[in-house]
């Protein structure tokens, strides 16, 4: 008697737990909460934890707070007013109080603001000014982009190694990277950092270039140094070929457009990634020459990653001058403004685009040596 009274009671309360869920007070049924790629839309209300710990993460000057805005403004339209994902706002002095109100201003989202720590942002002790001096003057007798420019080059070894080490960004686990004066031309409906998530994707590009070989004279130099001195490294022998027109031997200049990346903190964070910055730091390039973070994070992937980790965001739109990622099937022409002839893919030094997703699927990483 006492165990069916009390199966009994289960039951009860089961069937008013469910009539609380389906049915509101007056008895009527509850509209089926909307969805957006599966997650509850309550999720991407503004402030609201999300379904990816996520953040646009963006370095940036006070100075460039007009372009800065112009960016925040296409984001937003294109994406963010659905999604509402922070964003993280770093610079090597702090940020002034229009700069705030104003970036503030342009979005419903949570914003952080964060100052870059010297030692992030300054000559590591191993590092010869003087010489450091020397080649910038080199460089600019050459003609190189921002050769005379010291931080141009702090912006790019920081971008390198140390901005996923920020504090602001210690429980992010993918960044968007977003840069003044972009231009986003396509709606994007969707969640492109759920999509990576779910399926294992570490890092995301729109275009992918030919790097200019007189900043980087040593750069594959000392990556080969670093294979050579630990056996293995090299995890995707296919990635190795996007790379290498040539087996290994030379650096073909290929790289993801760093200007505009997603990717996941937990690859920049590995141990394998942080010796390969480091074997890098140490040698220099960043100062006597004028190494990019596009590069070094091309490298890196390529190496370390298989094909199905890195992923081709094609139906994207984006623009960073001169250069342009525009869809070109006819469904996007709906949802897009930008002129699909003018798109990167067409021109030779973008032809490392569509190159990776071309390699073979490797759904086992393979260990080459060099």
């Amino acid at each position: 008697m006492g165990a069916k009274y009390i199966t009994l009671n289960v039951c009860v309360a089961v069937l008013i737990a469910l009539f609380a869920r389906w049915f509101d007070n007056q008895g009527r049924p509850i509209p089926e909460r909307a969805k957006r790629d599966g997650v509850d839309i309550e999720m991407y209300a503004p402030g609201a934890p999300k379904p990816v710990r996520a953040a646009f993460v963006v370095l940036v000057r006070n100075s460039e707070l007009p372009g800065m805005k112009q960016a925040m403004r296409q984001i937003e339209d294109r994406f963010n007013s659905k999604f509402n994902y922070p964003y993280i706002f770093l610079n090597d002095v702090p940020f002034t109080d229009d700069f705030v109100a104003e970036t503030t201003a342009m979005t419903r989202a949570n914003v952080s603001y964060g100052v870059i720590p010297t030692e992030h942002w300054s000559y590591p002790a191993w590092i010869n000014q003087t010489y450091a001096l020397e080649c910038r003057q080199s460089m600019e007798k050459q003609g190189v982009f921002y050769a005379l420019s010291e931080s141009y080059r702090h912006m790019c070894r920081f971008n390198s190694g140390f901005f996923f080490r920020h504090p602001l960004l210690s429980d992010i686990e993918y960044y968007w990277r977003i840069e003044p004066d972009v231009e986003y031309s396509c709606d994007i409906d969707y969640d492109p950092f759920l999509y990576m998530s779910r399926r294992g994707i570490k890092y995301g590009y729109t275009i992918a270039l030919h790097e200019y070989p007189e900043t980087i004279p040593t750069l594959w130099t000392t990556v080969k140094s670093l294979i050579a001195s630990q056996p293995g490294f090299v995890r995707h022998a296919d990635g190795m070929a996007w790379l290498s027109n040539d087996g290994g031997d030379t650096y073909n200049g290929c790289h993801f457009w760093s200007n505009f990346e997603i990717g996941s903190l937990e690859f920049f964070r590995s141990k394998e990634y942080l010796a390969y910055f480091d074997y890098l730091d140490q040698a220099g390039g960043f100062f006597y020459e004028r190494w990019g973070d596009a590069p070094v994070h091309s490298i890196a992937a390529a190496l370390l990653l298989k094909r199905e980790e890195v992923h081709w965001f094609e139906d994207i739109g984006y623009y960073h001058s001169p250069w342009t990622n525009c869809p070109q099937s006819p469904e996007s022409r709906l949802r897009c403004h930008c002129d699909p002839a003018k798109s990167a893919i067409h021109h030779y030094w973008a032809s490392c685009t569509q190159s990776w997703p071309a390699l073979p699927s490797n759904s086992s990483q393979s260990q080459i040596s060099l």
